[in-house]
């Protein structure tokens, strides 16, 4: 996705086109097979899930053929990890693959011992706890619960991005939330979660028995099999 003089284009592909994915099981099955996947556009050619898509689909609301639509539908599913995973901006990682990715991007520390030896600042911890008790939490009663807001902790949506590039943190739905009625109100929001939470922390860690060098190595040797002609210096920005 661009914006050119003004207006956003979206760089995606002709539905009838061959080779374009037509819906979200599909696309889940795309990042199964290759392992990890943009959702927009970026340095890299073809490294994303909108350059594979129908471009006139987006923001339609059509589920048959909208590509934004489709991410809902995907981390709902839990087949796959969706977050802001690529450069703090949105993107897949399938389950074969996370456990390489949360090594990596750990560093082989879970959160508690990260933040005991001082390498998590206190914002994190103050959402990190709040897992310690629930599975899943609404952005909003993440950021309530967590003392985000006036007079409290500032940079909610930083600090859950940092949670979710460091794969502490995933985005598990879109829901509307629910009045004390029962009744369900409003705009679809994010819903949060652990992937040890969808996935075990068996599967999620399984990666820590290497060094995080060897699983950052796997990542860009599995892009760079992937897109031959990129350069490694942005194979490293956009996969870093």
């Amino acid at each position: 996705m661009s914006n050119e003089s003004g207006e956003w284009i979206i760089h995606g592909m002709d539905y009838d086109a061959p080779g374009c994915i037509r819906s979200w099981e599909e696309l889940i099955r795309y990042i199964d097979e290759i392992g990890f996947l943009p959702l927009f556009r970026n340095e890299i050619p073809g490294f994303s899930a909108e350059e594979h898509t129908p471009a006139d689909g987006w923001w339609t609301g059509d589920l048959s053929r909208d590509p934004w639509a489709w991410r809902e539908l995907i981390a709902r599913s839990g087949q796959v990890a969706y977050g802001k995973f690529f450069q703090k901006k949105a993107g897949f990682v399938s389950k074969k693959w996370f456990p390489y990715f949360a090594n990596y991007r750990r560093n082989g520390y879970d959160f508690d011992s990260l933040y005991e030896d001082e390498l998590a600042s206190i914002r994190c911890k103050k959402i990190m706890d709040l897992f310690e008790k629930d599975g899943e939490l609404y952005s909003s009663e993440m950021k309530k619960k967590a003392g985000f807001g006036k007079g409290g902790e500032k940079n909610f949506d930083g600090t859950a991005a940092d949670l979710q590039m460091q794969t502490y943190l995933i985005l598990r739905d879109f829901r509307q939330r629910v009045n004390k009625k029962g009744e369900s109100y409003g705009w679809p929001v994010s819903v949060y979660t652990t992937p040890e939470n969808l996935w075990g922390y068996e599967h999620v860690t399984s990666a820590y028995r290497e060094e995080p060098e060897c699983s950052k190595a796997r990542i860009l040797a599995r892009t760079k099999e992937l897109f031959p002609d990129a350069d490694e210096k942005l194979i490293r920005k956009v996969c870093g």
